[in-house]
């Protein structure tokens, strides 16, 4: 049996399936957001900008229209700097529990395989090496190479978002994100070619 990796920053998910998920995979305080019950709950808002007057947090949703509702809400009321957004892939399928397949037909994090899971966390895992050279992509790189204010930025942003395994129908902002959490600029500049 493999050893859970240690997250020392709270993570917050959409649902108790995907806090069981990634309990079985992490050490780590999940905390769902009870899909949709997070705009009704001030005392859960509340609760998550205290957590973040501390510490950095983690969120992690599905990559289906719900997940990216949560997601920007979230980014509504919490500091920017505070949070760490990650992105589980578009990958079809089911989940084992569920009749049918989502509304977009992807799987949500519940549905992730943990050697996933481990990859997406491994640099924020206790005793991990900061990863070098991620970073510095600026909007106006996205500009310039036609991802950003171009008649077809969509599209382009889109494959390479297919290229890097990423929802594909994340905003610009967070494209940005993302690509800087995941690649240098040499490698961004090496995914366009």
């Amino acid at each position: 049996m493999t050893e859970k990796m240690i997250i020392d920053m709270p993570i917050i998910v959409e649902g108790k399936y995907d806090q069981i998920k990634l309990d079985s995979v992490l050490e780590a305080r999940v905390i769902p957001t009870r899909g949709f019950g997070i705009f009704k709950s001030e005392e859960m808002r509340d609760f998550l900008i205290r957590l973040c007057q501390k510490n950095k947090i983690i969120v992690l949703t599905d990559s289906d229209g719900a997940g990216r509702v949560i997601r920007n809400y979230l980014k509504s009321f919490l500091p920017a700097d505070s949070m760490i957004n990650l992105y589980i892939p578009d990958i079809k399928g089911k989940e084992k529990r569920k009749t049918a397949p989502s509304k977009a037909g992807t799987l949500g994090v519940e549905g992730m395989k943990a050697e996933l899971l481990r990859e997406l966390f491994a640099p924020y895992a206790r005793g991990a090496e900061e990863v070098p050279g991620r970073g510095g992509i600026t909007k106006a790189d996205l500009y310039e190479d036609g991802l950003l204010g171009g008649a077809d930025s969509s599209t382009r942003r889109y494959e390479i978002a297919k290229k890097l395994s990423l929802p594909k129908e994340l905003s610009s902002n967070a494209f940005l994100d993302a690509l800087n959490m995941m690649c240098s600029y040499d490698e961004y500049k090496e995914l366009l070619k």
